[in-house]
Parts: C-alpha cells; structure tokens; sequence
C-alpha cells in the first residue's frame, strides 16, 4: 500500500476515532432505533463516474476498528483507474455496523479520491517534461494526512506535510527578518543551535532574489513564486542546475503546461487539496 511516511497505524487509528467520535456520539440513533439486533447484512462500494480510487484500504480500517467482525472484500486496489459501475469492496456483517460506518467511509473515499483523480489529470498534462506536480499545505484542517496520500496515489508528489519537517522562508519571513541574507543566516544559526538537519527553501519573487539566493547559498530548494513565463525561463538559465527550482502561486490547469515547459523541477498546486471535486461513489445493500 503506497503511503506517506508520516502515516502509520497509529495515526490512521487515532484519525478513525476521532472521527467516529464526532460522527456517532453517544450512538446512532437511526440505526438502532430501525434495525434488529444481530441483524446481518452485506453492502458493496458503488463508483459512480470514472476516475482514480483512492481510500480503500482506510475503508477497510475504518469498518474494522469499528466492528472488528465486519469482513471485508476489496476488490480494487488504491491508486486503480475506474469506471462508472465498477465495484470498489464488499463488506458484510453487521447491519448496524455498516450503516453507522457508511458516512465516515464514504466522506474519506469520495475527498481522497477526487484529489487521486485531480492529480492524475494534471499530470497527464505535463508528463512531456522534467517537471513533477507537488502538493501544499492548503489541506483541510485534521484531514491533512489523507489528502496527502491521495496526492501519492494520483502520482504526484508530497511536499513538506507541516511546518515542522522543513524551512520555507516566503515573502513574509524575508521581509520580517530584513531581507534574504538575515533569513538564511538567521535561519541556518537556529537549525544548528537545535541540531536539526532540516532542508531549507527560500521563495523568491523576483530574478533579482534569485541571484541574491545564489550569493547567499546554504538552502536546498528555490522557489519561484508567481513569475510570468518569461521571468521564470530567465531564472532556470540563471540558477543552471545549482539548486532544485519549484513554481509556485496561481498554478491553474490552463497554466501548468506552459510553467512545467519553463524547465522547473517541481511545481506545487494548492488547488490540488482544496479546490477538488470529490468523486460520486455510494455504499448500497445488495
């Protein structure tokens, strides 16, 4: 199972049960007043338009921690390319069990994979070239490890997952700490002060910061934030491999093929986590 670094079997399980808390409460209500008790029962994961699956094996962790009982199939792997009609998983057991599972699994499954399906389309769009389609922060608040790893599952890469396991220095930290020069010693004092070995990116606006990045030196990845193309073609000539270039700012599908052209390394598209169309899929008794 292709999964970030940052997830494992305790996150997932502290995720679910969260989750469920805020789901179910003191019970759920409408099952237990409808369906017998004991009642078993079987349901399968409907996709409803084509697209990239993303979210099955946390489907099937989710209904296991829940009711460790419950069995179920997964007849797709994450990451798999479906159509309109295909059937994800079935899963039995239960009645009451399914049914009070159903929404958690079925919010997971269509968010991961419309940003599964989301990436994928994007990369299509510039697999001609070096460039590779990176994520941001701009995630959904305690959701944040999921899309990521939807991200992964439609081929694009992850950048930095929070503010703690890399530097980037933007506009705002430049500017508050007086310019590139003060950030990046500032920054690479306080690094070695705490013993962290962490990577450092500096966003630059203009090609003059470009070059004042490559006086300065001592970071790991340049960013070229909100360049027109003609600018931003200029910078990889001047930078000429010494560093990693990732774009940045307003990347829209209209745009990307023509920045990933610029010769970039990396381009980040916050729009990838929180401008997605979440993909249709149900959970139906069968």
């Amino acid at each position: 199972m292709k999964k970030p670094k940052y997830i494992n079997p305790e996150s997932l399980s502290v995720f679910i049960q969260r989750a469920l808390a805020e789901d179910v409460g003191d019970g759920d209500h409408s099952t237990l007043g409808s369906i017998p008790k004991g009642q078993q029962d079987q349901a399968q994961l409907l996709i409803k338009e084509d697209g990239i699956i993303a979210g099955l094996e946390l489907a099937k962790l989710i209904f296991h921690q829940f009711d460790p009982k419950l069995e179920v199939d997964l007849l797709l792997k994450d990451g798999d390319q479906v159509k309109k009609g295909d059937i994800g998983l079935k899963v039995s057991g239960s009645a009451a069990s399914i049914l009070t599972t159903e929404r958690l699994v079925l919010n997971c499954m269509q968010r991961m994979s419309g940003i599964a399906t989301k990436t994928h389309q994007l990369n299509q769009l510039i697999s001609h070239t070096k460039a590779r389609l990176m994520d941001t922060r701009k995630t959904t608040p305690n959701f944040r490890m999921m899309e990521k790893w939807a991200v992964l599952l439609g081929g694009g890469l992850n950048h930095r997952f929070a503010l703690y396991d890399m530097v980037m220095l933007k506009d705002n930290h430049i500017d508050f700490a007086g310019g590139i020069k003060n950030a990046i010693h500032n920054t690479r004092s306080y690094l070695a002060s705490k013993g962290l070995a962490l990577k450092i990116e500096v966003e630059t606006r203009t090609l003059e910061e470009v070059e004042e990045v490559l006086q300065v030196g001592g970071i790991d990845f340049i960013m070229l934030d909100n360049m027109d193309y003609a600018t931003m073609r200029k910078a990889v000539q001047m930078v000429n491999g010494r560093y990693p270039l990732e774009a940045s700012g307003g990347i829209t599908e209209e745009t990307l093929k023509d920045v990933a052209e610029c010769g970039v390394d990396f381009i980040s598209v916050g729009a990838l986590t929180h401008q997605v169309k979440s993909m249709d899929i149900s959970l139906k008794a069968f």
